[in-house]
């Protein structure tokens, strides 16, 4: 009898825990599940929400569509009162009582998860209503005695997220009768806080975070897990896997940085999944049907490397009568290379407006003309902001840009050898600059992507169609900062930045320490901007010259190789002789040691024009290389005493006679042409009776100095001449 009666208990036991493996197995199907939703605009987080709604298959109903939002800006003071009174008349409809109801904030709301792993722990809490959960107590703080305590977890009601089956959420929000701007999170508070009524509808909340996790207050609880190509967020206080992510109060920076990663946005394996989603592109279009730009190009203060600028603006790919230019010049110092460029070619573009340096604007003010000027055209589809200081390398930015169809997009540009970049990854609490955890492998390379970001400068895209609907203000710009107040009133009105590294694009200047008192200023940049300043005066194939075997050797012990560019020639000349002060070519000479030049030639030292730093740091990067390649076992720090540059003319000193040079070894540069700038000219080494009688312009002589290489300056017998000469250590 006991063991019958054992057995049977047995069996009931069985049957009793089949029956709830069986339950839990089979769950809540799928389909059940219906996502409500406010959203009477589209902004840029309702269209993000949608997108990791699709990606999970979600099922969403929107309500309040094009209706005008009454419920206040309750970031900063209760409202929210017309999203409860759309959910229950939009709830009316409903009448399957097995429906389960998600009813979550959209603009700062993205799904982690999906249906099945929220129905799951929903019904894992054995409550017919489930709310977020917060650390903090909002909005009357008189309430918080009500609150039942728990053990662990959050204990206040967060309203911007509950589940819950539709007759209990009927019942919650039944006895709505507020007014629009009335506070939605106080009304769900006080049933929740009203035992009976807790009761009734069976509310519980989500304390430790598994299927909503709130981010005002708990910043420092949540991280993101990289994990077999997916992205969650993890809440590390109660080491769960919320669901549902929201950026409720003030962090909607901080679910902007969330939301690049998750659903799967980026991930380690994949890299950016949806970067080539919703693109514009321009490949199958005629010229006549691109897009209108307006680029805006904006100068406020002296900055080297102006003419290039220009340069590289004709070359960017856009036909010119789609461009529309707008220049603001606060720099007198530039307007001849503004003035140059527009006289060149400023009628191939569609328009031209420049703003001078009398008209006294200020950059805030030129910043809010230029994008008015697009926002006043209506045929204006973009707005490009160019600062004079970017490097523009990539030739295609522009149109890159226009295809990534984005609201305000910018290239990411840095500054040579530094972290610093056109962008922020993060802001401080008072609103300046924080680096977020991606920035540096972001500037770096090693994640890339398009990143939504609180803040760019310098170089960014702007819709013409976001100035005439969202940006019908004309000040988005103020004199105290003009590009923080600019991205403070993007952020405001909920409109995503965003800074693309898929591809490069350049770089940007250093203006510090620019100086302006020389004919060519930017030949002293080699140390503020040395790749901008090794591009503009370096020979083309410089860097070819070790693989491409381009040293030559036309007399024994004397290298001959490709250093100065054209321009670097042309400007060292110029400015030679824009200082003017050429030496009388007598053997009395009070700019050397002792007073006395044995063989004098007629000159300007470097130190004349303050350009030794910058000879010597040329010497040390371009021509140090190659003396201790062709001369092994030397090495050199490039000390001189003497670099000059030398004119030769027929009718003041055409030659040179036979010499050594004061140095262990020489660079000789030849700066002009011969035959197109001069006739004859040359170098003849006479113990080997070796003669280089056609210098090439912008190609180096490197020679020993002393003993064995005694030399002459052939004469020089139509033109001018010039060389610059180094005695390198003495």
């Amino acid at each position: 009898m006991r063991l019958s009666s054992l057995l049977l208990f047995s069996a009931i036991v069985v049957c009793a825990l089949s029956a709830l493996v069986n339950s839990e197995v089979e769950g809540i199907p799928e389909d059940k599940l219906l996502v409500v939703t406010v959203a009477t605009k589209e902004t840029d987080g309702y269209r993000r929400f949608l997108r990791t709604a699709k990606h999970f298959n979600y099922t969403v109903k929107v309500l309040g569509r094009d209706q005008k939002w009454k419920g206040g800006d309750y970031m900063s003071a209760p409202g929210g009162g017309q999203k409860v009174r759309l959910l229950k008349e939009g709830l009316k409809e409903m009448k399957d009582d097995d429906q389960i109801i998600l009813f979550i904030d959209s603009y700062d709301v993205v799904f982690a998860s999906g249906p099945k792993e929220l129905l799951k722990k929903f019904q894992q809490t054995k409550h017919r209503v489930v709310f977020s959960s917060e650390t903090l107590i909002w909005p009357d703080r008189h309430l918080e005695d009500k609150y039942p305590h728990v053990r662990e977890g959050n204990r206040f009601l967060g309203s911007g997220g509950f589940i819950g089956y539709l007759p209990n959420i009927k019942e919650l929000v039944a006895n709505w009768t507020g007014d629009d701007g009335d506070s939605d999170q106080l009304f769900f508070t006080k049933i929740y806080t009203d035992q009976s009524k807790r009761k009734s509808i069976n509310i519980t909340l989500d304390n430790k975070c598994r299927l909503f996790q709130n981010l005002h207050g708990a910043l420092d609880d949540v991280v993101l897990k990289f994990e077999d190509s997916q992205v969650r967020v993890r809440n590390v206080l109660y080491d769960t896997l919320p669901v549902i992510v929201h950026g409720n109060g003030p962090t909607k920076l901080q679910i902007n940085y969330l939301g690049n990663y998750i659903p799967n946005t980026w991930t380690f394996e994949s890299g950016c999944t949806v970067c080539h989603e919703d693109l514009r592109s321009l490949t199958a279009l005629q010229e006549n049907e691109y897009p209108l730009v307006v680029i805006g190009i904006f100068i406020q203060q002296p900055t080297p490397f102006v003419t290039v600028f220009f340069e590289r603006l004709l070359k960017l790919q856009h036909p010119k009568n789609k461009i529309k230019l707008f220049i603001f010049n606060k720099e007198a110092h530039h307007q001849r290379q503004v003035r140059s460029f527009l006289k060149d070619y400023g009628s191939l573009y569609e328009n031209v407006t420049v703003i001078e340096p009398e008209e006294e604007m200020d950059g805030a003010a030129s910043r809010n003309l230029g994008l008015d000027l697009c926002r006043r055209d209506q045929d204006c589809d973009y707005f490009f902001s160019l600062d004079i200081e970017v490097v523009l390398k990539n030739k295609d930015t522009l149109k890159i840009l226009i295809e990534q169809n984005l609201p305000i997009v910018a290239p990411m540009i840095t500054r040579a050898g530094r972290l610093w970049s056109n962008f922020w990854g993060a802001l401080s609490g008072d609103g300046y600059y924080a680096r977020s955890e991606d920035y540096v492998d972001i500037v770096q390379g090693r994640r890339v992507g398009v990143w939504n970001v609180p803040y760019v400068s310098n170089v960014y895209l702007v819709k013409g169609g976001l100035l005439r609907r969202e940006l019908k203000d004309y000040e988005l710009f103020s004199s105290s900062d003009p590009d923080m107040a600019f991205c403070h009133n993007i952020r405001n009105k909920g409109i995503f930045m965003y800074v693309t590294n898929m591809h490069t694009f350049g770089r940007i200047l250093s203006t510090e320490n620019y100086q302006t008192g020389h004919l060519h200023n930017d030949l002293w940049q080699i140390f503020e901007n040395p790749l901008d300043w090794e591009e503009r005066y370096i020979h083309e194939n410089y860097t070819r010259i070790m693989k491409d075997k381009l040293i030559e050797s036309p007399c024994p012990d004397v290298y001959w190789f490709p250093v100065f560019s054209t321009v670097a020639c042309n400007h060292m000349i110029e400015e030679m002789e824009h200082y003017g002060k050429w030496s009388g070519g007598g053997n009395v000479d009070n700019r050397i040691t002792g007073g006395y030049e044995n063989v004098p030639t007629i000159d300007i030292h470097m130190i004349q024009i303050n350009f030794e730093k910058e000879w010597q740091k040329f010497l040390v990067e371009y021509a140090v290389p190659i003396t201790e390649k062709m001369f092994p076992g030397y090495y050199t720090k490039a000390h001189f005493e003497l670099a000059f540059v030398v004119r030769y003319k027929p009718d003041e000193q055409p030659s040179l006679r036979p010499h050594h040079d004061a140095s262990t070894f020489t660079v000789n540069i030849a700066l002009n042409q011969v035959d197109l700038d001069y006739q004859g000219g040359g170098c003849r080494f006479l113990r080997y009776d070796c003669s280089i009688q056609a210098p090439r312009k912008g190609w180096a002589l490197l020679h020993p100095g002393r003993l064995t290489h005694y030399h002459e300056g052939l004469p020089t017998t139509a033109g001018v001449r010039y060389i610059a000469v180094s005695f390198v250590d003495p």
